[in-house]
Order: C-alpha cells, then structure tokens, then sequence
C-alpha cells in the first residue's frame, strides 16, 4: 500500500493539470506505416519539444493503431502521433481545438481516436485518417467538479468513461458515436451505496472492459484497489488480490492478464495481475520496472511490446524543471 506522501502526491498532481499555452498551427496529415520487425525500433521515443506545449507537455494518455502511437499531453490538449520506427512524435491534433484544453485517457477503435477531457468534462471522436471530429460529448453541467479521466470501448462500440469527482460511469452507445453536436455523456452506473466509495479527491481512474462486454475493471489510484463493474446489472465488487495491492493508473487488459500501471509507489513500473476466469479476483504475478521511468502513467500494446508513457507529473507538482518528455518501449511482460 502507499504512503499517504504519495498519496497526497497523487491528488496535488491532478488537481494542478489546468495550466494551458497557445495552441499551434500544426494540423493533422499523412503518417506513413513503419516497416515491419520492431528489433530495430526506438526503445525512447521524444515528445517533441517544438510542439505546442513545448517543454510543458506533461502527457498522461496512449493508444495505438496499426504502427502508429498517440498521447495526450494534460497541459493544452495536444494529440501528438509518433511512428514505431521513428524516434519524435510530432503534433496530429493542435490543443484548444473543439474545447480540447486538456487531454487524459485516449482509446483508437478501429480509425476512430477517443479522448477524455479530464476537468473539460468532454469526450471527443476524432477521424484517424483526416484529424476530423466525429463525436463530442460533455457531462451534465449541475456545478459539481468532474474529472473525466479515462475511456474504453465494449465489443459492440460501447464507449464506458470514468469520472474522478462523480460517482458514476458514464457509456456512449457505441450506434451514437457520430453526433452533429455535442450531446451529453449519460451514466451506465451508480457508485453510490456500494463498495466503491467516493472518499478520495480522486477516485475511478483506469478502465479496461473485458471481451465479452459483461466486466469492465476500475482502478481507485489513491486506496491501491481495483473494482468489477457489471455493464449489465450495475453490480459493484472489489477486485480480491489476496495480500496484495496495486495502485493502477492506466489499465490494460489481455484475455485475463490485467497489467495496472503505477506511479504513485514507491518503486513506480507495471504490476501483471492474473485474474481468475470470472474477473472478480486475481493474483499479482510480476512487477515490472525500468530506468526510464519517470512516473509511468498508461501503457498500450504494440505487437510484443508495450508502450510506457513518462509523465514526470511529481515534477509538475514539485514545481521543478522536467526532462523532455518521452515514451518508453520495453517487451510485453
């Protein structure tokens, strides 16, 4: 478990991401595919630091889609898409766009790129081939705070995000994907009344859903628990990891291998969790860590390899001077 240092460490982190600078001329265009193999590929890949954030990206979210990769920088809302085989990734869409200020969890389904607005309480669908937006949503504005934090999609499209601040998850049905305006983010599920509790400045963070569209799995960053959410009958339960514990940020799922993505620990990496067929407990089976991370947020699979993003958000927090911003490849644990 963690200290309440970092636990506190975690909240100040968050509750200071609102900073934003000018948006930049860059626009979406071609990437071409990177070659096949991935021996050759960068294991560090520069956030580039001519960008619109510049040196004050601070990036949080990651996805893939086919050899190209796409994070989000909390700052300004800057998308930027790199190459597996080259080693810069440059600005694809330009922060303060559509509302975009700020820019967390990203999810792609098939050429559409999903981004969870963090304080915006927004979620937007962008066209991957064009930079278009296809999709925009926003909570209800009742003067609560909100965080949307992150997003992932069913096997039907279904789209389930979290919020940190309001106790519920929210789902875009995945036949209303494509909206003419912004239409509102409507919630699936209640925390209220179960073991879920919403007692910490931040809550539900990471979300995976599981192939069969029953589970999705809820990280709770700051009490190192992780919860099953049924998509169907709204049911809540702790996830039982014996004697362990796992503080996830960003979650990824694979079959019944659940990696959970730590920076809040003392020894900041990815814990592999084994969890049993019905998803309701699991086994802490590896813990991974590399000298290049530098609190690791979220990770994405690329072919036998995941992609690592290097927040540095306890230097934001610390109020210190980062190191350029990068994404770490290390092999699939």
């Amino acid at each position: 478990m963690r200290s309440s240092l970092t636990t506190s460490l975690a909240t100040a982190v968050v509750l200071t991401m609102l900073a934003a600078v000018p948006a930049s001329a860059h626009g979406p265009g071609p990437h071409g595919p990177g070659q096949p193999g991935g021996a050759h590929r960068p294991t560090t890949y520069l956030l580039d630091p001519a960008g619109p954030a510049a040196d004050d990206v601070y990036p949080e979210g990651i996805a893939t889609h086919g050899d190209d990769f796409y994070v989000s920088s909390t700052t300004d809302g800057t998308i930027y898409r790199g190459d597996l085989d080259e080693p810069t990734a440059t600005p694809f869409l330009p922060g303060g766009e559509d509302g975009r200020t700020m820019a967390v969890g990203l999810k792609v389904d098939r050429t559409t790129l999903l981004v969870a607005g963090g304080f915006t309480g927004r979620v937007w669908a962008y066209d991957l081939r064009t930079g278009d937006l296809t999709g925009s949503w926003e909570v209800e504005q009742d003067g609560s705070p909100t965080f949307v934090n992150d997003l992932a999609v069913g096997p039907h499209g279904d789209v389930y995000v979290t919020d940190s601040m309001r106790p519920v998850l929210y789902r875009i049905d995945g036949r209303e994907r494509r909206t003419t305006g912004t239409e509102p983010l409507t919630p699936v599920v209640s925390f209220e009344g179960t073991a879920f509790t919403y007692d910490q400045e931040i809550n539900a963070n990471g979300i995976v859903v599981s192939r069969d569209g029953r589970y999705a799995i809820v990280a709770k960053t700051p009490t190192s628990e992780l919860f099953r959410v049924g998509l169907t009958d709204g049911s809540v339960e702790s996830v039982d990891l014996g004697d362990d514990a796992v503080a996830g940020d960003g979650l990824l799922l694979d079959g019944r291998r659940l990696y959970a993505v730590e920076w809040t620990t003392g020894a900041p990496g990815i814990a592999t969790v084994r969890l049993d067929r019905d998803l309701g407990s699991g086994t802490v089976v590896s813990r991974t860590l590399d000298a290049s991370f530098d609190d690791p947020t979220t990770a994405a699979r690329a072919g036998h390899s995941l992609l690592v993003v290097n927040s540095q958000f306890a230097t934001r927090s610390a109020g210190g001077t980062p190191e350029p911003f990068t994404v770490t490849r290390i092999p699939a644990p």
